[in-house]
């Protein structure tokens, strides 16, 4: 009788365990496709218009709807937008889904919530600032980085508390983003796209590809941003108080792989846009261009990368042809300043044109200078560490550092612009800083002798 209570109760404990277990999974079951319907990767960046906000972010699964719920006090509107499938290249076809959702027409100089998502799943909660009516006369605050990583990413932390804090109203990222997008099956590009959110969602993340994004056609990059224009995010331009930004691909220079057309298509593009930004009534409204890339015409490092030649192929186009440079349509259009990334430092170069220095005068190079300025800012931390210079510094450059940072900038007015240097290695110590400096919103550039 012992025997049958015993055998019993151990039947009944094994039920009831087993119960346990089979709750234990639904429960888990039920986690994961919340998981699944969950918000990640939040960012956000300027519409066509400054004072427009495109949100994106991506799903494991299809929501079927793409919403976010925003305001100035509460979630007062709603809007809705629209979901891509996004299949990585490789072997194991990745699938995510990409929402992206525009807000227009927003109330300028105000303080907007939002979160994003659909029934099944909503994200956090984050906010950002819009820029005031008279964007023309505002003085923005921009950071600039580039060949940032998911590992080693030393300017990560200083980036989120001050963006936290305040101190920006925009960022510039000038290529090379996780290390790659596409490793590991994209798994090392989702991780970095959650790890930048904690700044890319409170803050316009603009953005352009690198080297790093080229597997596949840079159809990572290409899915994950949004930027204006209708280039998938290769190039475009936007204005922000006085300054005009240009954003360029240089990969066009070196994966010809995928054909010229491209690079052809974005050169004239640029042509275009650089001379309806020279337009005096357009000129005297935004007196500063200022360009970005991911691979620079110029630089003093210790390695074989193309800028160290003297015919580098952003700067002086096609070999042989010389076709589609870069150098002689900025010089030509007078862009003021030109922001790299590419080498993992930091370098500040002389106004340059043709590997000649035309500085505005001996006691002040940067005010009424001659030639764009070239500032080279890819040192924001990647697994790949840090590169070194060429023991002779040249002569057209003026300051350059390995340590690991990311440049601030402030376009104050029509006739004053500051950059800085902030080193991560030295606990954020400005080490460089330059004011550029012009009596006429168009820059006094003399093209030299031939």
């Amino acid at each position: 009788m012992r025997q049958q209570r015993s055998l019993t109760s151990i039947m009944r404990q094994n039920t009831m365990r087993l119960i346990a277990v089979l709750a234990l999974l639904g429960l888990l079951n039920s986690v994961v496709g919340l998981v699944k319907y969950q918000p990640e990767a939040v960012h956000i960046a300027y519409g066509e218009d400054i004072h427009d906000i495109v949100v994106t972010w991506s799903t494991r699964q299809d929501t079927q709807e793409s919403i976010v719920e925003y305001g100035i006090n509460g979630y007062a509107l709603t809007a809705y937008g629209n979901s891509t499938l996004f299949v990585d290249g490789g072997p194991k076809k990745h699938r995510q889904y990409i929402h992206r959702v525009w807000l227009k027409n927003l109330t300028p100089n105000s303080k907007y919530v939002y979160h994003c998502g659909s029934g099944l799943g909503w994200s956090d909660v984050f906010y950002f600032n819009t820029a005031p009516d008279d964007s023309e006369n505002w003085s923005p605050r921009v950071v600039i980085f580039g060949d940032m990583g998911n590992e080693n990413a030393q300017s990560l932390s200083r980036l989120q508390e001050e963006t936290q804090r305040g101190l920006y109203d925009a960022a510039i990222h000038v290529g090379d983003f996780a290390y790659d997008m596409n490793t590991h099956e994209a798994r090392v590009g989702d991780e970095f796209m959650k790890q930048i959110q904690s700044v890319a969602a409170y803050l316009p993340y603009m953005t352009v590809p690198g080297n790093h994004e080229e597997k596949y056609n840079f159809s990572n990059y290409r899915a994950r941003f949004t930027m204006p224009g209708d280039s998938e995010g290769l190039w475009y331009s936007f204005n922000m108080g006085p300054v005009h930004f240009v954003a360029i691909e240089t990969e066009a220079y070196y994966f010809m792989n995928y054909g010229i057309k491209q690079l052809v298509k974005q050169f004239e593009w640029l042509d275009r846009d650089l001379t309806e930004a020279n337009r005096p009534e357009n000129r005297a409204k935004r007196p500063w261009v200022v360009t970005y890339g991911h691979r620079p015409m110029y630089c003093s490092n210790l390695n074989s990368d193309d800028c160290t030649n003297h015919q580098s192929l952003v700067r002086v186009g096609l070999p042989f042809l010389n076709w589609f440079g870069l150098e002689d349509l900025f010089f030509k259009h007078k862009v003021d300043l030109e922001l790299w990334a590419h080498e993992h430092s930091y370098e500040r170069l002389w106004p340059i044109y043709d590997f000649k220095v035309y500085n505005g005068s001996y006691s002040a190079p940067y005010t009424n200078y001659k030639a764009p300025v070239h500032i080279i800012t890819g040192s924001a931390g990647c697994k790949e560490g840090r590169e070194k210079f060429v023991p002779q510094r040249p002569p057209w450059s003026s300051f350059r550092s390995s340590d690991y940072g990311f440049t601030r900038m402030t376009a104050h007015n029509k006739t004053h612009l500051y950059l800085e240097q902030v080193s991560d290695d030295k606990e954020g110590e400005v080490i460089d800083r330059v004011w550029l400096i012009k009596d006429n919103f168009l820059p006094n550039y003399v093209v030299p002798d031939m």
